[in-house]
């Protein structure tokens, strides 16, 4: 573990030094609260320091106090500090303290203060991961790893706003697999899932960096792509609709050949309002079914 040591008393630091070195550790090495104050808020900071109480710069409290403020990852703070009464301990723990070293220190005692730091800092590195997952979870559909339907209209919301804002356009698609009941009664629900994923794949290899899709439900996806210009997005989603038919699934001895019908809308017909937006594309993308499937539709005034 890199560990960052300030303490004005070159003796201090260097015994402090020579043993965490022994210990395995690399240390970082300052003398005043000022320097301690901007390695532990640089880009990668030590995760564990050991500050002296009374420095020149800023005292260790204020080390304290500024790296609670400011720092994005939580920093085990041990106080090197000659001061024992209650009065002192309780304002070293106000300011954010997590523990104490006493000058002068005793090695084992330090071992001890720095397996507390390092499982605290493990602890709070898995509780992390585990919100990670979380968000993970809460946003992304599990099956196809694109935004999952909540996700994707809050995207929806976001870039109309933006379109409101700027003046410029949007246009959505709702894809929807062709005979996909088909496929799950014939070959089953795991098939139907391959066919679901490969699909997804399709679409999200061929949009372009800031066009947006997610699962909005069984096998439909919401497929978003600003743009000043509605022929654009139906050259996007031709394309989408080429490479889905050109690759089928392949689930263990089965081919299936899978096909996809689009309806676009875009906001200069719609305006901004996105349940109208939806339903548009929607209206577009049953025109596509009823035409023969395999097909992008775009919407109608009458849609609207």
């Amino acid at each position: 573990m890199q560990i960052l040591i300030a303490d004005d008393e070159l003796i201090s630091r260097k015994l402090l030094q020579g043993t965490l070195a022994q210990l395995g550790h690399e240390c970082v090495a300052v003398a005043d609260g000022s320097a301690a104050i901007e390695v532990l808020l640089g880009a990668d900071g030590p995760r564990l320091a050991i500050l002296d109480w009374m420095m020149p710069g800023a005292d260790g409290l204020e080390v304290c106090r500024v790296v609670r403020e400011r720092a994005e990852a939580y920093v085990y703070i041990i106080l090197l500090t000659g001061r024992d009464s209650a009065e002192d301990m309780i304002t070293a723990l106000d300011a954010g303290v997590d523990d104490f070293l006493t000058k002068p220190f005793k090695a084992g005692e330090l071992r001890a203060r720095l397996r507390s730091g390092t499982r605290v800092l493990e602890l709070q590195t898995g509780l992390l991961e585990a919100q990670e997952a979380l968000r993970h979870h809460a946003t992304l559909d599990h099956l196809t790893g694109l935004w999952n339907r909540r996700m994707i209209l809050e995207q929806l919301d976001r870039e109309l706003s933006r379109v409101r804002r700027e003046k410029c356009s949007l246009t959505v698609a709702m894809v929807d697999i062709d005979r996909f009941k088909a496929i799950n009664d014939t070959h089953g629900h795991a098939a139907g899932d391959a066919v679901i994923r490969d699909a997804a794949a399709a679409i999200r290899s061929q949009l372009r960096e800031y066009d947006a899709v997610g699962r909005y439900g069984g096998e439909e996806f919401l497929m978003l792509m600003p743009g000043p210009d509605p022929e654009n997005a139906r050259t996007i989603a031709e394309r989408v609709r080429e490479r889905i038919e050109a690759e089928p699934t392949r689930y263990g001895d089965l081919t299936l050949s899978v096909t996809a019908s689009f309806g676009l809308a875009s906001t200069k017909m719609t305006g901004t309002d996105p349940s109208n937006l939806i339903e548009a594309a929607d209206g577009a993308l049953y025109r596509a079914k009823a035409n023969g499937r395999n097909r992008v539709e775009e919407s109608l005034p009458e849609d609207v």
